[in-house]
């Protein structure tokens, strides 16, 4: 449906026909069917009004029921004590969930302004790139020294052997990190991409239709307080008043089932955490191995 702008410039345009039609020999079915797009028109147009018009009397109703909670002269509806621990526990894996991320990401990759790179490369969904790591750039460096004083002599024999065992971790770690994050980054953040987002935005509609809710009480308890409203206006706010029950409700059984979802999504996070340490595990135990080998071939 085209905004009530371009409904005005419509109207315009069918006017301007009606001018061609008064200086020229329209017929009865030409004027018929001008008469009727116009009409149609108009009644869009209307009903594109009201529409605008109710929408914003609704958002202005939910600032004054807003404003009033705040000053403390209006009531609140209350979620009841499981609610309220489903929505804490949600706000908690989300925060929690964030600083894993975070802090996680941090291991995996120390340096911040690299870090910002690798970002730009999944927000421009390219292939991040392949980058030496520290171990390898240090037993590169060992390698390239002790080939340069000479592998026959005792130093530069050791340098090279050292390299080598530091090249391996490089590749070792390099393992680790793609693994961590397949198996742990990647998870979590897709939560908080993911479920986490349909969560949030449950959530603001809920709160949106809860203050629907209380502004329609407010606005029936002034009306039977006043006395002045007459049988009609009385019934209107007590069926307004059931239609943002009705609503409330049923949001509240929607964003309940995805609170409830947290419990797996708990689940699933201790599975990635364990798939996390056994990467660990393993990476730690290769470095040992590395370093066991190393000194044995330096102590003969």
């Amino acid at each position: 449906h085209p905004p009530p702008t371009s409904k005005l410039l419509l109207i315009v345009d069918r006017l301007t026909q009606f001018e061609t039609f008064v200086t020229t020999n329209a017929t009865n079915q030409d004027w018929n069917r001008f008469t009727d797009t116009l009409t149609m028109d108009l009644n869009s147009l209307n009903a594109k009004f009201k529409k605008v018009a109710g929408g914003a009397s609704t958002v202005f109703n939910r600032a004054v029921q807003f404003t009033e909670e705040k000053l403390g002269t209006a009531e609140k509806t209350e979620l009841d004590a499981h609610f309220e621990n489903l929505m804490q526990r949600s706000d908690k894996t989300k925060l929690w969930t964030e600083t894993l991320v975070k802090q996680t990401d941090t291991l995996l990759q120390p340096n911040p302004n690299q870090r910002m790179e690798d970002l730009l490369y999944v927000k421009l969904d390219k292939k991040k790139k392949d980058r030496i790591t520290q171990y390898e750039i240090l037993g590169n460096a060992m390698v390239d020294a002790g080939n340069d004083f000479g592998p026959g002599t005792a130093y530069g024999n050791a340098l090279v052997k050292c390299g080598q065992a530091q090249i391996q971790i490089g590749n070792a770690e390099r393992d680790f990190i793609t693994t961590t994050a397949n198996n742990f980054l990647q998870p979590l953040s897709n939560f908080l991409e993911g479920d986490m987002k349909t969560i949030l935005k449950e959530k603001k509609i809920l709160e949106t239709k809860r203050l629907d809710l209380d502004a329609c009480k407010s606005r029936l308890r002034k009306a039977k307080s006043a006395g002045t409203q007459t049988q009609d206006d009385l019934a209107k706010a007590e069926a307004d008043l059931r239609v943002a029950q009705s609503e409330f409700d049923r949001q509240s059984e929607i964003t309940k089932i995805l609170l409830d979802g947290i419990n797996s999504t708990h689940a699933h996070h201790l599975r990635c955490l364990n798939d996390f340490i056994e990467a660990q595990l393993t990476f730690f135990a290769q470095c040992q191995q590395y370093m066991t080998d190393l000194q044995r071939q330096l102590g003969s």
